[in-house]
């Protein structure tokens, strides 16, 4: 008999559209490695990137094939830096889904599995947060962060943060607020398995055993329920890029780094003098991605979903 991860890969290779929505996330994925990794060399040798190069006598040039997507109004090729935007998508994408899966899948798998008191602590908590505005939390949490409205212990921690992972005080709090505010989804879903899987004769066994309730959680909740956080994963992961987008075009994440959301912003300014490829290399560049991601869950979904695994 099969392992179902081996099935659930030979399901998903059956669907051609499923193949080649994997094959583009991971070319993002080798663009965003590889524009991180040349950033990092080019700091080592005071370099200036490429997608960072200023040239003043090529300012708006329209697309041709010495810039293939124009230039911007500081003459740097857009081609380029939609590609270095990558970077800053798949960074935000990986480590704020990465941070509400972590949040949601304990709370969840706690709650719904030992139930009592903290469960109720546990549904308050994410009703609360699901009636919060989520962009205006990252808003706000970005406003605090950016402009140092933080008090100094708080902000000596986040300056280190950011430093570790390479991020401005403004996409750190883009980080921290998405994966704060993101986990809710998971919870439910996660909480309501937990409290199916704990009537399991499995579960009764381990029990009988004299196996501890965390242990339990441990060895036979979690692995029961990752196919729900790889399709959650890949679903939140579409979600941060827009929201990324949203609150760098709204001036409050990415400065320095190139970001989809900063092109989409300079480039409106423009549009109406008729320089419309800044914008159109932002967007592009954003809906295949969140389009491959969106079609990859779907089909993770159907490949992983457990009703399936004996067709």
């Amino acid at each position: 008999m099969s392992r179902p991860g081996t099935t659930a890969w030979k399901r998903l290779c059956r669907s051609k559209l499923a193949m080649i929505s994997l094959g583009i996330v991971l070319l993002y994925v080798l663009a965003a490695v590889g524009t991180e990794l040349y950033t990092v060399w080019c700091e080592h040798h005071k370099i200036i990137p490429i997608y960072n190069v200023v040239d003043d006598a090529a300012r708006y040039a329209p697309p041709s094939p010495g810039h293939w997507l124009g230039t911007d109004y500081q003459g740097r090729d857009v081609l380029l830096r939609a590609i270095a935007g990558s970077a800053t998508a798949v960074k935000v994408g990986v480590i704020a889904s990465l941070i509400s899966a972590v949040i949601g899948v304990l709370l969840g798998a706690v709650a719904g599995f030992f139930g009592g008191k903290f469960d109720d602590i546990v549904v308050w908590l994410y009703s609360t947060f699901a009636s919060m505005p989520t962009l205006l939390f990252i808003l706000a949490f970005a406003l605090l962060v950016s402009r140092n409205f933080l008090p100094d212990s708080l902000m000596l921690i986040a300056e280190g943060i950011g430093s570790l992972l390479r991020a401005e005080p403004g996409m750190l709090a883009i980080y921290l607020a998405i994966g704060i505010t993101g986990w809710v989804t998971l919870c439910r879903v996660v909480r309501a398995e937990a409290m199916k899987l704990r009537n399991m004769p499995f579960v009764a066994a381990a029990r009988v055993a004299g196996v501890s309730g965390p242990v339990i959680v441990l060895r036979h909740i979690l692995p029961n329920v990752f196919h729900l956080v790889i399709i959650y994963f890949t679903l939140s992961f579409a979600g941060a890029i827009m929201l990324e987008v949203i609150v760098s075009y709204l001036g409050f994440g990415a400065q320095g780094a190139p970001s989809w959301g900063v092109m989409i912003s300079d480039g409106q300014e423009r549009l109406w003098r008729g320089i419309w490829w800044e914008i159109v290399a932002a967007t592009g560049f954003m809906f295949v991605l969140v389009l491959a991601l969106n079609v990859l869950g779907d089909a993770l979904r159907d490949a992983l979903d457990p009703r399936q695994r004996n067709s």
